[in-house]
């Protein structure tokens, strides 16, 4: 609230000032792990946030959006790197591959650029594909 607070201001003195907000959540936001109930709580809540902030930040002319890394290779999922391989290679992941913070790294980019600024309130998953339902 006070970086927003902070932005509106900067917003009404800089000319050509386009101020971003980006949360990075999970896909655990809107998947269900059991055996990580409170991590999926807590990003559920800040992906609520970031639709909140979006709705009422865009009339102040900052635009909000949230990231939702998949099954991305990191110090967190080492542990779990032969339960997901396993996974993504029975096709739980379609382009078959884990992420990489790289391509976190890259949205980000995109985002912080102002490619996307008629679209507050957007979710990005990336994830390879994981968001796709099927039969």
């Amino acid at each position: 609230q006070e970086v927003a607070r902070e932005m509106i201001w900067m917003n009404q003195q800089i000319a050509g000032y386009n101020p971003v907000i980006i949360f990075i959540s999970s896909v655990s936001a809107v998947l269900s792990s059991v055996n990580r109930t409170e991590y999926c709580v807590s990003k559920a809540g800040l992906s609520m946030a970031s639709t909140v902030f979006a709705d009422r930040l865009s009339r102040e002319g900052i635009m909000v959006y949230e990231i939702r890394p998949g099954i991305i290779q990191t110090d967190m999922t080492i542990k779990l790197k032969d339960k997901y391989d396993r996974m993504i290679g029975e096709g739980l992941v379609p382009q078959k591959r884990w992420g990489l913070p790289e391509d976190i790294g890259k949205a980000v980019a995109s985002i912080a650029r102002g490619d996307w600024g008629f679209s507050t309130g957007m979710v990005f998953e990336i994830s390879g594909g994981l968001n796709i339902h099927k039969l």
